[in-house]
């Protein structure tokens, strides 16, 4: 099987030592342009938190090109938003997965490329939540060449969303100063300065009811990445909270309403960056949240539209 000549199923696999799924390119109405031919997506420690997951929440099937969704290391399972997050633990493992995942990343191309027969080349990245942290992270420390990522509510500072949650439960974090310091490493607004110069394309969506990652922060991101020249950002936000599909968010289920809205951003933004298409529309149910052109900026998400800022 090649990535050019391939069947219409999903392939299992495990890349680096963690379990992937990958979506074949089944789109009718474009094909792949430029030398992209995979997109590698990981989830979150919120639902979706897995590769299955995350693949049924927004599988992309409009875009014409390998969608990989990878598992992050160690099977988080606790969420961002629970009084987990306070213990030193919890932090740590957090941390080691973004890392980790971010540092495999090489190696787990190369085994997604000789299970799939793909060539090498560049790549794009996409992440939810602390799988958003890990596409950052990689990109920024340019682990391997990367052309285009794309973040869901990725967790800015993981310092930041511990705080919120000792304002709303009343507990106090009892991190360590080794774990203080690994979530310092993290926060991604001084990462991402790293990406300056390299021309990456980025697209940042939040959401205006998330707990977890406000969307002013998702702002502030997309700010400082302007100010530091790492190329185009643009951000979008959904009236949503974080999680991007139901509890426990371990299994493939039927995607909710949100996810169903983000996957048809992706798809557009992966869309106009990987591919040339026939003219034919695409078959999705998200055109409703599309704006009237592209410089136009919509206030008013209360019925789940969205707001793109260029």
């Amino acid at each position: 099987m090649s990535g050019d000549d391939h069947t219409h199923q999903p392939v299992h696999g495990t890349a680096a030592g963690d379990p992937y799924v990958a979506l074949p390119p089944t789109a009718v109405d474009a094909s792949a342009a430029g030398p992209v031919r995979v997109i590698v997506a990981w989830p979150g420690f919120d639902p979706p938190r897995t590769a299955s997951a995350l693949a049924t929440a927004i599988p992309m099937t409009g875009v014409p090109v390998w969608r990989v969704y990878l598992d992050l290391p160690g099977r988080p399972s606790g969420g961002l938003e629970s009084g987990a997050i306070l213990q030193t633990e919890a932090i740590e493992r957090y941390c080691a997965a973004v890392e980790d995942a971010a540092e495999r990343l090489p190696a787990a191309l190369a085994d997604i490329r000789r299970d799939l027969a793909l060539p090498d080349g560049p790549v794009a990245l996409a992440g939810f939540s602390a799988g958003g942290a890990v596409a950052l992270l990689a990109a920024a420390r340019d682990v391997v060449p990367v052309t285009t990522v794309a973040l869901v509510s990725p967790v800015v500072a993981p310092s930041r969303a511990a705080r919120a949650v000792e304002k709303r439960s009343g507990l106090d974090r009892s991190w360590t100063d080794h774990a203080r310091a690994l979530a310092d490493r993290l926060d991604l607004g001084a990462v991402a300065t790293d990406m300056a110069g390299q021309d990456i394309a980025t697209l940042l969506i939040s959401g205006a009811k998330d707990r977890v990652v406000p969307a002013r922060e998702i702002t502030a991101l997309r700010d400082v990445m302007r100010r530091h020249g790492t190329g185009p950002v643009e951000s979008t936000t959904f009236r949503m909270g974080h999680a991007l599909a139901a509890e426990p968010g371990t299994e493939a289920r039927a995607p909710i309403t949100e996810a169903v809205r983000v996957d048809g951003v992706l798809t557009d933004w992966f869309r106009e960056r990987l591919a040339t298409t026939s003219g034919e529309p695409v078959d999705a149910a998200w055109t409703d949240a599309q704006p009237a052109s592209p410089d136009e900026h919509t206030a008013d998400t209360e019925d789940g539209t969205w707001s793109l800022v260029r």
